[in-house]
């Protein structure tokens, strides 16, 4: 049996990005101690016990805004009902306010040994129109703190997009962050989802962002000025120093599987995906939601996350799903174009073509 990932979902934040549709809620502190009591049952309770698990990922929500005692019990907890690998990798979501020395001296004494700061952006205007709480000064400060505490393994988010961003902006804060010692970016375009504030203001035309080719722009100098300084593409919006590739984020997009605990978290195994409720009524009710994934639902997966990454997908794979993707003439196409790459059994897009990924996928779907 394959090692398991595991994710914890903890809701809570300090305030609500503009931009932001996750299940996350600001003034909930007295869910806290509720929350966390029913998050430990679901564990300790969990059908899945025994498993090897090598990688897990507390994500938000903002779990660095909740006490560490509840981040250390939550371990104890999955550290019972799980077998850890002696590699585990252990991330942890982190907002630069809401960190300080003391608090990554304990993430590091109960385990945690990667970091993921959400720093977005280095310019204070961009910051303050987006919601963010911190400053420049206080994400480059987190990410010094973290290196003298003992932390290698610290990744930093960028928006790509932003109100009055450019690809010049964006480089110059790229750099910074490499700098200060940063050994993985992940840079995802801004999305402007219906329920969050910023549509409604994009809407109106209070927030003007930048067109679709100017965010393109920003994203290949991204690119290229990471590649300048060791940083390699492993997925279209993830950047690593060698040995630095995010492994819980590599179950994802190479389909293995995973198990999600917490309000609106996701579980994948074997044919089976379910989702936990989005509210905490129904969280606390044990509600959730389950799909039985098709085969042709499987095989689309198995090209659209392995053409995100540098994994690639295996031919082998869609033929005992019954797809046969050598017949396919667009595929056909792409390999003479020199737009897709065969090696033995893999298939692997070219990462220059990464920013046309969804239009090739699309084309070689069933």
């Amino acid at each position: 049996m394959s090692k398991t990932a595991i994710y914890v979902h903890i809701p809570f934040c300090e305030s609500k990005c503009i931009y932001c549709d996750f299940a996350s809620f600001c003034n909930a502190e007295n869910e806290k101690e509720r929350y966390f009591k029913t998050l430990e049952n679901e564990i300790k309770n969990t059908p899945y016990k025994g498993r090897e698990v090598d990688t897990i990922y507390i994500g938000g929500g903002t779990p660095s805004c909740v006490k560490v005692e509840y981040i250390e019990a939550l371990l104890v907890t999955i550290r019972k009902t799980f077998v850890l690998s002696n590699d585990v990798e252990i991330s942890i979501e982190c907002n630069p306010n809401s960190v300080n020395l003391e608090k990554l001296k304990r993430y590091k004494s109960i385990g945690i040994n990667r970091l993921s700061f959400g720093v977005q952006s280095l310019h204070n205007d961009a910051l303050k129109t987006i919601g963010r709480l911190h400053t420049s000064e206080m994400a480059l400060n987190a990410i010094k703190m973290a290196q003298n505490v003992g932390f290698k393994n610290i990744n930093a988010d960028l928006l790509i997009g932003l109100p009055n961003s450019t690809a010049d902006g964006l480089i110059e804060d790229a750099y910074k962050l490499l700098d200060a010692g940063v050994t993985h970016i992940s840079a995802y375009m801004l999305q402007v989802e219906e329920g969050a504030k910023l549509y409604g203001l994009v809407k109106s035309g209070k927030v003007i962002l930048p067109t679709d080719d100017e965010s393109v722009a920003q994203y290949d100098a991204l690119v290229s000025a990471q590649e300048k300084r060791g940083f390699s593409r492993y997925e279209i919006s993830n950047f690593a120093l060698k040995n630095f590739e995010c492994k819980h984020n590599l179950k994802y997009w190479s389909g293995e599987e995973y198990i999600g605990f917490g309000l609106g978290a996701h579980s994948y195994l074997g044919d089976v995906r379910w989702a936990n409720a989005r509210d905490f009524a129904g969280y606390y009710n044990g509600e959730i939601k389950e799909e039985h994934l098709t085969t042709e639902e499987k095989i689309e997966e198995k090209i659209m996350l392995g053409l995100r990454c540098k994994l690639g997908f295996s031919k082998g794979e869609l033929a005992r799903l019954g797809y046969k993707i050598d017949d396919k003439t667009n595929y056909k196409n792409y390999l003479t174009k020199g737009i897709l790459l065969e090696k033995g059994d893999r298939v692997y897009l070219k990462p220059e073509f990464y920013g046309v990924s969804n239009y090739i996928i699309a084309n070689l779907l069933p």
